[in-house]
């Protein structure tokens, strides 16, 4: 009996998994209006009744598509307002490919059903509460919401050309990065300030 609970247990994890991984690709290249729950569970190869099991409708899986996992709290790591620029710039500089081109997926799905009225109220929700919210609070005095948008604004266009526009001079020898990482710290300290 044991067993056999166990084996539903690994089905289950396997089976939101593979959901999971169908909504992401669907999500990616459809917005959330073009999307069905059909389609999703016709590519993971489930009951699409599964889904509502699972995420409790399209909505709910759309949450946990753009919901970050992974990092869920990177933008809390710096402990005061002082160390933003260079967190920032080490962020760009510093970042790994598979990283990046993670974030930019969540960006492209974010871009592409923004528009939705139920999926922009989600992006909006964890935008703030993962991001601005954060930030913001760090930041604290006048305009600090203005300010982490500020934030927000220069580091998403960074990674838009990075890995969409594929425009990326952030290589080169030790000291080139260096100097990379500077000229950036420098645009995220004037970003604070103005």
């Amino acid at each position: 009996m044991e067993r056999e609970i166990i084996v539903k247990k690994r089905d289950a994890v396997a089976t939101r998994a593979a959901i999971l991984a169908a909504a992401h690709q669907r999500f990616l290249r459809e917005s959330y209006d073009g999307v069905g729950l059909r389609d999703i569970a016709g590519d993971a190869g489930v009951d699409v009744a599964l889904i509502s099991r699972y995420f409790g409708g399209k909505e709910g899986l759309f949450r946990e598509v753009v919901a970050d996992k992974e990092k869920p709290k990177i933008f809390r790591e710096p402990k005061s307002a002082a160390e933003l620029p260079d967190f920032f710039a080490r962020l760009v500089v510093e970042d790994a490919d598979e990283d990046l081109e993670k974030r930019m997926e969540m960006f492209v799905i974010m871009l592409r059903s923004a528009s939705s009225p139920k999926a922009g109220e989600v992006i909006r929700d964890l935008v703030h509460l993962d991001v601005l919210g954060p930030l913001t609070e760090l930041i604290g005095g006048d305009q600090s919401e203005f300010r982490a948008t500020m934030l927000l604004s220069i580091l998403m266009g960074i990674g838009v050309l990075r890995t969409i526009m594929m425009v990326d001079g952030f290589t080169g020898g030790d000291e080139a990065i260096a100097d990379c990482t500077e000229r950036f710290r420098c645009l995220f300290a004037a970003a604070l300030t103005c």
